[in-house]
């Protein structure tokens, strides 16, 4: 018998907080987006685990076979596909040949994870064509949204999740915070979540007279060339610190989340520094004693064992948004203190610039301009190298404010014509849906 064509929407996503701290175990504030990407598969005569692809966006369709890598340029989208293709069919056998279709309304390598979407949304439409939710392989792995997330995060870094086996993935070394954001979201509310061990730790809503405006820079934050290096750099440095703690002291942390609670205590229930003052710049490259995590000794046996330099200023960075800002934040927005959650992402967003090193001219602009122009409070988000920026602004205010800055950015040298504005609110998950109201 013939199944019934699938068909999956699923969302983008805003990091509201979190730069570059999931694939290190840490913690994130999360949420999805109202719009997203659209995926319908259905069955088609063929062989087995083969497929054809077309998207809204672009001309001609694809024919990919899970066995055979795709003569695609580096970047295509259906490089993405054939990623979820084969990591599918490795890891539950031969799928139904099959037709993938599409669509978009979510912005192209803008930092809301047009890729992860593309990505999570082939895997849940051809899984469900497939019956794979049915299999006891299947429900023994992924008996959750939040696994499910970290499934499709590992399919897109290539790494192993429990018994399913890892095969290459799209070349980027990132973790789930995207996937997280897209399958374990609810709507109105911001997620809350660590992820060594993978978890959603609470949801807080965002009070409905609040919307972000997001800014898209149109500098393509695309996980390719070049910008891919850039971005598998912070990964990198956060794995060799874990590989050299581990060597120091016996352990075998995964990630310097773990490593950090080897320290400081099983639960990280508050955030570390309680009540330090981290408006003031904070210092870069220096010595242990400058950075006030210096005011934990806990922390020195993990933070000696970073160069000064780039590798200091990685590790602080981390440090400092997974175990201060985003608790902070969290605790802001539960109690309603838009103030303190000001506070904390206009610090994470000076530790983008001086300490992660993943911003250009164009995103700091717009984050600065949003703030001039009067928004709550204002940051970058996602890979970084370009992508966009979100302002927090009240929602009778927001469709002005968006062109406004718009308007403004587009006056600024080296702003692309391309940029764009858009405004939403915390969106629903990445769910079936019946075609007909697509």
């Amino acid at each position: 018998m013939t199944p019934t064509p699938v068909t999956w929407a699923m969302p983008g996503r805003i990091e509201v907080l979190g730069k570059h701290t999931d694939y290190g175990g840490g913690r994130v504030l999360v949420c999805a987006v109202d719009r997203g990407i659209t995926v319908r598969a259905e069955e088609t005569t063929g062989l087995p685990s083969t497929l054809e692809a077309v998207s809204d966006a672009y001309p001609g369709a694809i024919h990919l076979e899970a066995e055979a890598l795709p003569t695609l340029p580096a970047g295509h989208w259906g490089r993405y596909v054939h990623t979820v293709l084969a990591r599918l069919t490795d890891n539950f056998g031969t799928l139904r040949p099959a037709r993938l279709t599409v669509s978009s309304d979510l912005p192209p390598a803008s930092g809301m994870s047009s890729s992860s979407a593309m990505i999570t949304g082939a895997a849940m439409a051809l899984a469900d064509l497939n019956g794979l939710p049915e299999t006891a392989a299947w429900a023994s792995q992924l008996p959750d949204r939040v696994a499910l997330a970290g499934y499709a995060a590992s399919i897109e870094n290539g790494t192993s999740f429990g018994a399913l086996a890892g095969r290459p993935g799209v070349g980027t070394s990132g973790g789930s915070l995207d996937h997280t954001g897209m399958l374990a979201s609810e709507e109105g509310l911001i997620s809350y979540a660590e992820f060594d061990p993978m978890a959603v730790l609470d949801r807080v809503p965002l009070p409905q007279e609040w919307s972000f405006v997001v800014a898209v820079s149109g500098v393509l934050a695309e996980k390719t060339g070049a910008a891919q290096e850039l971005y598998n750099r912070g990964p990198a440095l956060l794995a060799d610190i874990v590989a050299r703690w581990n060597r120091e002291t016996g352990r075998a942390d995964a990630t310097v989340q773990a490593a950090l609670r080897s320290l400081v205590g099983s639960d990280l229930a508050s955030p570390l520094l309680p009540g330090a003052d981290l408006t003031a710049p904070l210092p870069t490259g220096g010595d242990m004693g400058a950075s006030p995590l210096a005011r934990d000794e806990r922390l020195a046996p993990l933070r000696r064992l970073a160069a000064d330099g780039v590798e200091r200023d990685r590790l602080d960075q981390f440090l400092l948004e997974s175990a201060v800002l985003v608790p902070r934040a969290h605790a802001a927005l539960r109690d309603g203190d838009l103030d303190a959650f000001a506070a904390a992402t206009t610090t994470s967003q000076r530790l983008a610039e001086t300490h992660l090193r993943n911003q250009i001219p164009q995103t700091i602009a717009l984050a600065r301009s949003a703030e001039q122009l009067g928004a709550r409070t204002a940051s970058s988000f996602g890979a970084g190298f370009g992508g966009s920026v979100w302002a927090l602004v009240p929602t009778a205010d927001a469709d002005g404010f968006a062109a406004d800055w718009k308007e403004r950015y587009l006056r600024t040298e080296g702003a692309p014509e391309t940029a764009s504005t858009l405004v939403t609110r915390p969106g629903a998950p990445g769910r079936r849906v019946d075609p007909a109201t697509v």
